[in-house]
């Protein structure tokens, strides 16, 4: 039968607070011979994520690295373009993470990173704990989630590629666009050269005049 609508409200409801799990997405600009670090206090024993990937700037690299509180670096890349680090705390305290550009002298970087915290909580009431089968409304719950998901994924996913493709499409348009400019130039220089030259040939050289008396 037909789904009631109060009933498919509360579903939507439960699938999209899934979706808002805990979690931090933010892009930031990160200038030449920069560090730039974020501070989060986690419990011991959670599970924590760090997708992150530059969407312009230079070879398109930064280089990151993740301290538990006591300083130990548990995970450090250098000049990667995109790269996901996961992660279960051992000890309670600040956790932090850097994305440094200092290896770069004059290239901007900008970088999005996913920063999420904990596992998802489960769409459905003590669901991790029922004993029979789920009924047809909520396994259809279950896979409008799942599909969900998938969805937010590849948006993310084209949504960075489409600003980083825009990026290097705006950086060639200059190149061509300074290019041009040169060329127009020195063809107008040479055009001139050639016209003074030309006129160089043509032009009549007088014999000096000199007295000679008779």
């Amino acid at each position: 039968g037909a789904v009631p609508g109060a009933v498919r409200a509360l579903c939507l409801a439960a699938l999209l607070g899934a979706l808002r799990a805990g979690g931090t997405e933010l892009t930031l600009e990160l200038p030449d011979s920069a560090q730039r670090c974020f501070h989060q206090e986690l419990e011991s024993g959670v599970k924590f994520t760090l997708d992150y990937q530059v969407i312009s700037g230079g070879h398109y690299d930064v280089d990151c690295y993740v301290e538990d509180p006591n300083g130990k670096t548990i995970y450090q890349e250098t000049k990667k373009q995109y790269d996901s680090f996961s992660h279960h705390t051992e000890v309670k305290g600040v956790y932090t993470f850097c994305f440094s550009n200092e290896f770069s002298t004059f290239s901007h970087k900008i970088v999005y990173f996913d920063f999420q915290v904990g596992d998802e909580p489960p769409i459905l009431p003590d669901m991790n704990n029922r004993v029979t089968a789920l009924t047809q409304l909520e396994s259809a719950c279950v896979t409008i989630h799942e599909m969900l998901k998938a969805v937010i994924d590849s948006q993310t996913h084209y949504r960075l590629r489409e600003a980083q493709d825009r990026s290097r499409a705006e950086e060639l348009n200059g190149r061509v666009s300074y290019w041009s400019v040169g060329e127009t130039l020195i063809l107008f220089v040479v055009s001139i050269g050639q016209v003074v030259l030309l006129k160089s040939f043509f032009t009549e050289k007088r014999p000096s005049s000199g007295g000679a008396g008779t």
